[in-house]
């Protein structure tokens, strides 16, 4: 099997250069895609579109995204790389069997940040340019190597995707945020922390003496921040919302109140932040065992969603996904059964959002579906059911028939399989950082990182 090893940041050198050569079939695109989530375990640098996006350009600039992704994600740099930004020109359309050469060096190096700039030509065997592309990613800090193409790095310590999640948001100006009533020491610490790592700009919302009260329990100083009083929870909510439809925060972070007394005030059809859209939830899932970032959705705000309403709730978390780095983001409709039976309402949902996916209703992503738990998670599982699928075994989306399963789904991981989940609303004018009591401060932080980078890369 072929071996392949990452370039670190600090092995490096402005002016190296690298030059990846395949020959096209009518399949490469599926297949180099496949090949840049397979060795980059997060995922995090198969992010390189270009436009309004991969499945938005046109078919002969799917080559070119996908090679380029492949490329970065598993050679140059290579594993472990993230992507900050990038431009790409396609100026030609090759034919099946014509052998593009893409070749990439590095024009500058920046210690802060660990940030790389990469410039590359892709260019067929009649030697004509076919492709120009300016890459800005963030190296990788450690050495991977890899025996082949089925080949795992280690599973990696606890909370690692969200730390590199707050690395790719470091150069970014932080979310002026505002805290709904964070009257006790969990929530005003996780603002407090996410202000300190310049995620957010922290204002926060709710009864004064119980906030400096938290504060003084929770033994920090939070004299330098604003505070916007209100007597009670329902009145906080409803003042943050107001400040982000004035647009006076960029987005909304929950303390210690109840989920529904937040999202009462962002959905209500008046004075709330509602969009066309339909507002969703998205958990971020960072779970050791599994080799790149879960989403799981909507767990925390439609109970029983329609099949529209489904359809808004997976190209929200498509939209996010991408957002964050991941170029066709895997979406697995989930179910108990992975064939379509009349008795169970969410296969025929499933195979209704397959179908809209093929007609460009949902943009963005491969779908597949239904498919149950394991099918969607365990190549293993999904090869034992005979399962022939780009999405089946290696997922990263997973959507759930209704609000009670995603919600177990979630907490499992959690609770068995020593994950941790961030959280976040996205439909709304702004974005909603939906953190819960028992979240540590890593997660309250990788809440916070997905909202800066979705607020910054919208679009």
């Amino acid at each position: 099997m072929e071996r392949l090893e990452n370039r670190t940041f600090d092995e490096l050198q402005v002016g190296e250069r690298a030059t990846i050569s395949r020959t096209l079939t009518s399949e490469d695109v599926d297949r180099l895609v496949a090949a840049a989530s397979a060795f980059d375990d997060d995922a995090a640098a198969t992010g390189l579109t270009s436009g309004n996006g991969f499945q938005s350009i046109a078919m002969q600039a799917g080559w070119a995204g996908a090679l380029l992704a492949s490329a970065v994600a598993t050679r140059f740099p290579g594993a472990g790389t993230l992507l900050v930004r990038h431009d790409l020109q396609v100026l030609a359309s090759p034919a099946p069997g014509d052998t593009i050469s893409l070749a990439l060096v590095v024009k500058e190096k920046r210690v802060e940040g660990r940030r790389i700039l990469l410039d590359g030509r892709a260019t067929n065997q009649r030697g004509e340019l076919a492709m120009t592309c300016a890459v800005e990613v963030v190296g990788p800090p450690e050495k991977m190597v890899f025996g082949g193409a089925v080949d795992r790095p280690e599973p990696h310590e606890k909370g690692r995707r969200y730390r590199r999640l707050m690395e790719m948001a470091r150069h970014l100006a932080p979310l002026r945020t505002a805290v709904v009533h964070p009257v006790d020491a969990a929530s005003l610490v996780g603002a407090v922390e996410a202000h300190r790592e310049r995620l957010i700009e922290a204002v926060l919302v709710g009864h004064e003496i119980k906030i400096r009260r938290a504060a003084e329990t929770a033994g920090i100083d939070i004299s330098a921040f604003e505070i916007v009083t209100a007597e009670h929870s329902h009145a906080a909510a409803d003042i943050a919302v107001e400040m982000a439809r004035a647009g006076k925060v960029e987005a909304l972070m929950k303390g210690a109140l109840h989920t529904e007394e937040l999202m009462h005030a962002v959905v209500h059809p008046e004075s709330g932040l509602r969009t066309a859209r339909r507002v969703s939830h998205v958990f971020a899932i960072d779970a050791p065992s599994y080799p790149r970032p879960l989403f799981i959705t909507d767990a925390a705000v439609n109970i029983y969603p329609t099949l529209l309403e489904k359809r808004d709730i997976v190209q929200n978390a498509i939209d996010l996904a991408r957002s964050l780095g991941i170029l066709v983001p895997r979406v697995a409709i989930l179910s108990a059964v992975e064939t379509v039976s009349p008795d169970i309402r969410s296969t025929l949902d499933a195979a209704a959002l397959c179908k809209m996916a093929d007609r460009g209703q949902i943009l963005g992503a491969l779908l597949d579906g239904p498919l149950a738990f394991d099918n969607a998670v365990s190549m293993e599982a999904a090869r034992a059911k005979g399962i022939v699928s780009q999405v089946a075994g290696r997922a990263d989306i997973l959507v759930a028939p209704d609000l009670e399963a995603g919600n177990m789904i979630a907490k499992q991981l959690v609770y068995l399989a020593d994950a941790d989940m961030a959280g976040i609303v996205l439909g709304a004018r702004v974005p909603v950082i939906l953190t819960s009591r028992a979240d540590g401060t890593l997660a309250r932080l990788g809440s916070c990182a997905i909202a800066l980078l979705l607020a910054r890369n919208k679009g």
